[in-house]
């Protein structure tokens, strides 16, 4: 018997990966470079060794979704959480998109968007940013007209340019898009502003955010998103019954104990990432400004991808995006702790000078 083939649209399509090898300094997942307090994983152990195993996780994760929600003044029926940011990614598109319908991305910005789509059955309008890679609204303008796009994604800070879309452009394309509009907020709290302060019952706009990297929690898996009571209803009809376990919604609910830790890591990462860039900047490198924790940059003197088997054969790894559409030449390091991140700039020096 022959193998059975999955639809056209899958086996046309290659799957989204982040190549790991064995290093020292590992930078290239923009993964949080510090493990959760010790206090969390304490308090984890005590409250798994109480679950009742042998019975189903609380099916609408209320506890979890009532203190995140408490932490951006909203309420539980506001707040949708699932096994990672991209699987709120995924049950928006099996909700709101599908054949016949589009979304909107505006490149280069986060893969999966358009990847997820896709596997989805939605269709996917792309459009060009600007060559600095910000926003070009008229851009815009013209990607929608031609497409009425279901949904439209904003990722902010942009991965992989680390760059943040200013309120009045968030503002301005919640006014010319038909659909929801979605602000991808992975990386939002190491941002001088968020979206967050636009969303309301009325306004079709959602932000989606993650436990993986602030709070130290990119093992768990966890993710959620912000938005319309209205939107987290229809997405709750889309979801698998049970989709958080029992332990994921007690990591999540603990991990909120630790707030304070939290922001000051966050203080420190942006701190770092100040120091990583300027020294970047000293260096024969193009280099974007990033609100995120990491850095995009491109090598002048040598090619970008023989810069990242170099810093390999140094035993530092970084995200190679020399390949990606618009981005050639272009390297993405994510801000580790203050040795892993001097080791990579003394690798990086003795490469290029």
């Amino acid at each position: 018997m022959g193998r059975i083939q999955p639809r056209d649209s899958v086996a046309l399509m290659e799957g989204y990966h982040s190549p790991q090898v064995e290093v020292d300094v590992r930078l290239n997942t923009n993964e949080s470079p510090v493990s959760p307090p010790p206090g969390f994983v304490e308090a984890l152990a005590a409250e798994v060794a109480r679950v009742d195993w042998h019975r189903y996780p609380d099916r609408g994760a209320w506890e979890l979704r009532s203190r995140i929600g408490a932490l951006h003044g909203v309420g539980p029926e506001q707040v949708f959480a699932a096994n990672g940011s991209n699987e709120v990614l995924q049950t928006l598109s099996l909700t709101y998109g599908g054949p016949g319908r589009n979304v909107a991305v505006f490149e280069p910005t986060y893969a999966l968007h358009s990847h997820i789509a896709r596997i989805t059955g939605t269709g996917v309008a792309e459009g060009e940013r600007a060559a600095d890679f910000s926003l070009d609204l008229d851009v815009v303008r013209s990607v929608v007209a031609a497409s009425q796009p279901a949904i439209t994604y904003l990722c902010s800070p942009n991965n992989p340019t680390g760059m943040v879309e200013t309120r009045q452009t968030v503002e301005e394309v919640l006014g010319l898009v038909p659909g929801l509009l979605v602000v991808d907020e992975a990386y939002g709290q190491f941002a001088p502003w968020s979206a967050l302060e636009l969303v309301d019952e009325e306004t079709p706009l959602v932000v989606s955010r993650t436990f993986s990297k602030t709070w130290s929690m990119a093992a768990a898996r966890l993710g959620y998103l912000i938005g319309p009571s209205w939107v987290v209803a229809e997405l709750e009809k889309v979801v698998l019954p049970y989709h958080l376990d029992s332990m994921k919604q007690a990591a999540g609910t603990i991990a909120l104990d630790y707030l304070a830790e939290m922001e000051e890591r966050v203080a420190q990462l942006t701190e770092e990432r100040g120091r990583l860039e300027a020294a970047l900047r000293e260096l024969p490198c193009d280099v974007w400004p990033s609100g995120a924790n990491f850095v995009l940059f491109r090598p002048r003197t040598v090619d970008g991808a023989e810069v990242w088997k170099k810093l390999v054969d140094r035993s530092v790894l970084v995200r190679n995006c020399s390949s990606w559409p618009r981005l050639e030449g272009c390297l993405r390091v994510t801000i580790g702790t203050s040795h892993e991140d001097d080791r990579f700039l003394d690798a990086l020096r003795e490469i290029l000078t």
